[in-house]
């Protein structure tokens, strides 16, 4: 599109935009398996991943088994030395048996003894050192796991950012209107960092949480099936507790992103309108306003981080229980002979490896409760109702001009009637003005004519060429349009002409800058085009602003123009002058021009005046004059106000009021 054009903020038709919060959450599991299944095209990636998660978890599960049989050979060896030497292991059972100790007996038989020998130092160091490297190994497993995942997770949310992006150029106008600016940016933002944040901590550590809860499983059961039935009975409890504590912090967490969504909406609001807050004395109302909604977002973020924190001590309160009642069984096991005291220590640090992964699940639940409440949020807008799509259709030829609206109908919303059963017919290369009061329909004409909007019924046609059967971009590019709200970005004043052709050449800026009348101020300016333009310091005045988005649409040379009060911020000598320039730009193209200011169309071809989205009344200035109908009406209320006679009024008396 050309010259700039874009949609203004805020609502077409005068209907204060809403934000649309997120009350309750969509299921859990739909929501995360989708998130997941955006990970397939990295499946080879994900099982390098897994490869690595399954070497580490299987070092770290042999790694306690290695330290028991440290244990075992010192305990071994401190035993054999307590007993007579020139003795067998068998004799020393035997003579313990003898002597009444049972236990000892049993225990010693189930130990490797060498009786007189002592600590067997060179298997002792032969242990540790291979318990060094399977360490080493698992260290090293593991930084590749997350080295691999960290790239797999950003490269997923790089391709969420940009469907999100691209989403945002594919809805509808109408779905823009109806959600306030600032939660949509946070979606955009706050939400899919969220989602980054999530799938980077939690797949990392889920993945190797369920890994080695199998690992620490198989282990403990070789060990010591009777202790692994002991350790597992804490399972379904924890369990139980997290499924049922995380059920009621998902709908917190919802609710939290939803509250700041509209936080952000609302600061956006602030700022972006800073100067007319201060300028209506309205700062307190905002700051209540924020302060309202900052405290709504403490209340659901105290929530929900309070319901999910929770998670956490339940789950190794009944970890601990099982720990003990391990460490209690295995000390009589140990008496019994049926286990050396290094597999009880082993099998101990098992059950820690085993309540770990429950832990980190139970740590992370809240982080990816409150992951998928923002996916949540960002696959609404992915799910948003899209443009219709648009037709395999060969770039049209030049157009000459010629506008035809054939019976057309539209509204925002079904039982508001906005525009009914309009037709008009523009000859082309004339200048046609709509006017009317506020809300008749005059800026939602071109939106449809734009194809901002599709109409509800009819057809607009433009050189006999129903609009719909174009591109969308074809369309645009033919047209230029100057909004009343002018939009520049933070750039030079050259970069910001030149917006409407990037690949013009710096004397054809300068061209279209002179034909604007941008030229005779750029020059005072210190850097002359090179003027870096900052929005919200006001490097230029509103007045400059407008002319240089006007300058915008001269360097387009567009075949049909639009200009929605395209001179409503300049002076009135600058407007003279901006009226010349027009003319020049105007002729030969069609031209639509919307005004309240009825001085700027005297010389329209064609002056349309629309009530309550019809036609009441076309023709031309001096015809419509002449009729005495609406336009009449209109032009009196401009030119015919009130004026204060100073010298009348007494003293102590009213004004006397005159007419012009």
């Amino acid at each position: 599109m050309n010259g700039g054009a874009g949609r203004t903020p805020g609502n077409r038709n005068g209907r204060r935009s809403v934000a649309t919060p997120v009350e309750r959450s969509i299921s859990f599991g739909p929501t995360a398996r989708r998130l997941l299944r955006g990970l397939r095209p990295y499946r080879l990636r994900l099982l390098v991943v897994l490869g690595f998660g399954v070497a580490g978890v299987v070092c770290a599960v042999v790694l306690p088994t290695l330290l028991g049989r440290a244990t075992d050979v010192v305990f071994s060896g401190a035993v054999g030395a307590s007993l007579p030497a020139g003795q067998t292991e068998a004799e020393a059972v035997a003579a313990l048996r003898a002597s009444g100790a049972e236990n000892r007996a049993a225990m010693l038989e189930r130990m490797d003894v060498l009786p007189g020998a002592g600590i067997d130092f060179a298997e002792l160091g032969r242990v540790l050192a291979l318990a060094v490297v399977v360490a080493l190994l698992a260290g090293l497993f593991q930084w590749g796991q997350v080295r691999v995942l960290t790239g797999v997770v950003n490269r997923h949310v790089r391709l969420l950012r940009s469907e999100v992006a691209e989403k945002l150029h594919r809805i509808p106008l109408g779905y823009l209107d109806q959600h306030r600016r600032g939660d949509l940016l946070s979606r955009a933002t706050n939400d899919v960092e969220n989602v980054a944040q999530t799938l980077q901590q939690a797949l990392g550590q889920l993945l190797t949480a369920v890994l080695t809860l199998v690992g620490v499983v198989a282990a403990m059961l070789l060990l010591s099936p009777l202790l692994a039935v002991v350790a597992l009975l804490a399972v379904p409890l924890s369990l139980l507790v997290t499924r049922q504590i995380a059920k009621r912090s998902q709908r917190q967490f919802a609710a939290q992103w939803a509250v700041t969504g509209s936080l952000n909406a609302h600061v956006e609001e602030a700022y972006t309108g800073h100067e007319l807050v201060t300028a209506f004395g309205r700062r307190h109302e905002m700051a209540e306003t924020f302060a309202t909604h900052n405290d709504g977002l403490y209340r659901a973020s105290f929530r929900a981080q309070f319901m999910s924190s929770m998670i956490v001590p339940a789950t190794m309160f009944i970890g601990n229980l099982g720990y003990v009642a391990v460490a209690v069984v295995g000390g009589f096991r140990i008496l019994s002979g049926a286990m050396t005291l290094g597999d009880v220590q082993a099998f101990v640090h098992y059950c820690r490896q085993f309540t770990q992964p429950l832990s980190q699940v139970a740590s992370i639940a809240n982080l990816v409760q409150s992951g998928v409440a923002s996916a949540e949020r960002v696959f609404a807008l992915l799910d948003a109702p899209e443009q219709e799509p648009e037709p395999d259709a060969p770039p049209p030829a030049p157009f000459r001009g010629r506008v035809t609206f054939e019976q057309v109908s539209f509204r925002y919303q079904p039982d508001e009637p906005l525009i009914e059963d309009l037709s008009l017919d523009v000859a082309p290369g004339s200048t046609v003005a709509v006017v009317g009061h506020s809300g008749a329909g005059k800026t939602t004409l071109v939106n449809l004519l734009m194809r901002f909007y599709e109409v509800d019924s009819g057809r607009i046609r433009l050189d006999g060429v129903d609009l719909t059967t174009m591109r969308r971009a074809d369309l645009r590019s033919r047209i230029g349009m100057v909004l009343q709200d002018a939009w520049l970005f933070d750039g030079t004043i050259r970069d910001n002409i030149r917006y409407a052709r990037p690949h013009a050449t710096d004397q054809e800026v300068r061209a279209a800058a002179r034909a604007a009348r941008v030229d005779r101020f750029v020059h005072s300016l210190p850097a002359g085009y090179d003027t870096v333009i900052d929005v919200d310091n006001g490097t230029v005045s509103a007045g400059q602003r407008q002319l240089i988005t006007i300058a915008r649409a001269f360097l387009a040379d567009p075949q049909l123009l639009i200009l929605d009060e395209a001179t409503s911020s300049v002076d009135s000598r600058t407007e003279m002058l901006v009226q010349e320039a027009m003319a020049e730009l105007r002729a030969g193209r069609t031209s639509f021009v919307i005004a309240h200011r009825l001085s700027t169309i005297r010389d329209a071809d064609l002056i349309v005046v629309i009530a309550h989205g019809r036609i009441v009344e076309q023709g031309d200035h001096a015809t419509l004059l002449a009729a005495g109908g609406p336009y009449r009406e209109l032009y009196d209320a401009q030119f015919a106000r009130p004026v204060v006679d100073l010298g009348d009024v007494p003293a102590d008396g009213p004004a006397r009021m005159t007419q012009v």
